[in-house]
């Protein structure tokens, strides 16, 4: 099992509108068999099993220095006093800067070089805090590995772009970058970065990110204004019927899309202490200490399904 130690805290809505079109829904989302993939060898972190090893994917938005220093430290509650609050979203986009860095035309998809040329030339700035907070849905320890070549990764958005259905890429022969295109649409998107040839993959670290963006929305302090069900779904779709995290062969509805309220009631959780670990190909448990509304503190395990956007949760259980 992977273990992490970091801290989590909301980004605030600095950045000018980042992503506010409702994401792809797709595979388990909109109920499609997820697809089964390897990870990546860039950004993969230890194999999931029974090693146990020590996760920093950090918090969106904010690079984590500090080692843990205990509980008093690593959960995060609700204050007594504290109601949750709506918060506005982000402004608009502004123009794409004159000197942006070349993205490559993407036929079919007019929209795709001015969205990634926003993100290149952030890459070009090379501040590794906006990056993160401009890419909240993404571990910000995975963005200081995927954009740690700014270089390699302005050659290959600078190549033409070829789009699927659900996602564009970029490469150059070296490196690919990928982006989805629902975040696209939205004007700004984040590029995933791999050698070239690699099938894009998610791994544990997204999984537990996906965990940790469910939690923080559950206790009323989502990590980015923009981060609600409606437009960045992280629940499984229960229809059509795809859920099978057991490899059975007899798929049946994702349990928690109707259940939505098991959870109903917590208040806090301990994100230094969240862990991941392989089930069959393609999912991933994840365990996290939540506190109920009564103050008492239990192990809960999730079970996600990675997808063409990512993981979506399942199912959870003590």
């Amino acid at each position: 099992m992977i273990v992490e130690v970091e801290r989590v805290r909301p980004v605030p809505s600095r950045r000018p509108g980042r992503a506010t079109a409702p994401r792809r829904a797709d595979d388990l989302r909109a109920g499609a068999a997820p697809r089964r993939r390897g990870r990546s060898v860039v950004i993969g972190l230890a194999a999931a099993g029974l090693l146990l090893a020590t996760g920093c994917d950090s918090v969106s938005g904010i690079p984590v220095d500090d080692p843990a220093t205990g509980a008093a430290d690593t959960d995060m509650s609700i204050p007594p006093a504290a109601t949750a609050t709506a918060v506005a979203p982000a402004p608009a986009l502004p123009p794409v800067p004159a000197d942006a860095p070349p993205v490559g035309e993407v036929p079919g998809v007019p929209e795709a070089a001015p969205a990634l040329q926003r993100f290149a030339a952030d890459v070009r700035a090379g501040g590794l805090a906006t990056l993160q907070e401009a890419c909240w849905t993404i571990p910000p320890r995975t963005t200081q590995t995927m954009y740690a070549d700014p270089d390699a990764v302005l050659d290959a958005l600078a190549q033409p772009g070829t789009a699927t259905d659900g996602t564009i890429t970029w490469t150059d022969g070296v490196t690919s970058v990928t982006a989805e295109r629902d975040q696209v649409a939205s004007g700004y998107a984040c590029g995933r970065v791999f050698p070239a040839g690699v099938e894009p993959a998610h791994d544990d670290a997204d999984a537990r990110h996906t965990v940790r963006r469910y939690l923080a929305r559950l206790v009323g302090q989502p990590l980015h204004p923009d981060d609600q069900e409606a437009e960045y779904p992280l629940v499984c779709a229960a229809n059509p019927a795809t859920w099978d995290p057991q490899g059975s062969g007899a798929p049946e509805p994702a349990p928690l899309a109707n259940n939505p309220g098991i959870l109903t009631g917590t208040t806090g959780f301990t994100d230094q202490l969240i862990g991941s670990q392989q089930l069959t190909p393609g999912y991933m448990s994840v365990t996290a200490p939540v506190t109920n509304a009564s103050g008492v503190t239990q192990d809960r395990t999730f079970v996600l399904a990675d997808g063409d956007n990512g993981y979506c949760i399942g199912e959870i259980s003590d």
